[in-house]
């Protein structure tokens, strides 16, 4: 393989992102997008300064041109599993935006489609290339703070304002509010970093008069004997991100991207982060290029899904019932 001709389903702004990070590889090049609005690709192509690039109103002819070897889809979330089963089925790799469905069995099923079919299935949960996330990870797999005992994962956005008319407010199409988006991330660090198993959850919810959940208060049992909470406000006044992980010997905090190591009755430790060498979208080239496993595995994602729904279900609440 030359080059992996990428392409890209869905424009909107985490396309974009996806789209920066690609042109910066000299292994890839995008050749192929899909979007329904003509008017939504252009503007793409323009800001994101691509040339000879073909444009398809729907994504089958996308897959079916012969213009791509991957495709990163950036799509709303329920649309997800059969866009991503159509792309593996047809030979072609795939990167997902978070999250990677909307319920877990299209999740395990989406798992199984890419066995099959030999290709490469990547979840874009761009936090575990991230430095700080690597340092909380590998600190406590080290037992820099012993046994975890407690897990306090928090984020503040103002979603409700900001999504107001959007897609990601109908459930038809989101799958879910707050939680099922942005949470997502957030509920991908609390597993990833500590390699957690919940058993029980206890959720409040809140939906503010809008069609989805807005906020989301969960305490979290899990296998290993730790605890958790997990607060997810979509009606705030602007973003703020915090996670405590309380271990038997120290603490490890993180307050919007600062990070302190606390032990009982000593100064706080700002510790050294290890270098960011790669993201979500070189991982994945690299992946298809032979040159390492995928980072972010489909039975990783499998994860965050599975709790998601265990939330909901658990609030005996189902975002599509609503619709």
């Amino acid at each position: 393989m030359n080059a992996i001709r990428m392409g890209i389903i869905g424009t909107g702004g985490i396309a974009g992102w996806h789209a920066r990070q690609l042109k910066e590889l000299p292994e890839v090049k995008i050749t192929a997008l899909a979007d329904t609005s003509a008017e939504n690709r252009d503007r793409f192509i323009a800001n994101q300064a691509l040339e000879g690039v073909k444009t398809y109103t729907d994504y089958r002819e996308l897959l079916d041109s012969g213009e791509v070897d991957a495709v990163v889809i950036c799509s709303p979330h329920t649309l997800h599993f059969e866009q991503a089963s159509a792309a593996l089925r047809r030979g072609l790799h795939v990167m997902l935006e978070k999250p990677m469905t909307c319920s877990s069995v299209e999740a395990a099923q989406l798992i199984q489609i890419a066995a099959d079919s030999g290709k490469l299935l990547q979840v874009s949960y761009q936090r575990h290339f991230q430095p700080e996330f690597l340092y909380i990870r590998n600190a406590i797999a080290s037992g820099e703070i012993g046994k975890l005992t407690s897990v306090t994962a928090s984020l503040y956005q103002e979603w409700k304002q900001g999504t107001s008319g959007s897609w990601r407010q109908d459930p038809s199409l989101s799958g879910g509010g707050f939680l099922m988006d942005s949470g997502s991330h957030i509920i991908d660090v609390l597993l990833w970093t500590t390699d957690l198993t919940p058993v029980e959850v206890s959720p409040q919810l809140q939906l503010h008069g809008t069609p989805v959940e807005i906020d989301t208060f969960t305490s979290i049992k899990f296998a290993e004997g730790a605890v958790a909470g997990l607060n997810l406000v979509g009606n705030s006044p602007c973003w703020h991100e915090t996670f405590v992980f309380c271990g038997e010997t120290g603490g490890i905090f993180y307050d919007n991207g600062k990070i302190t190591l606390r032990r009982w009755k000593q100064e706080p430790v700002v510790p050294e982060l290890p270098q960011a060498t790669t993201n979500q979208d070189k991982s994945f080239a690299d992946a298809i290029l032979g040159r390492h496993e995928v980072l972010v595995p489909g039975e990783f994602a499998l994860k965050v899904v599975k709790l998601s729904e265990m939330i909901y279900e658990a609030a005996g609440y189902s975002p599509l019932a609503k619709v």
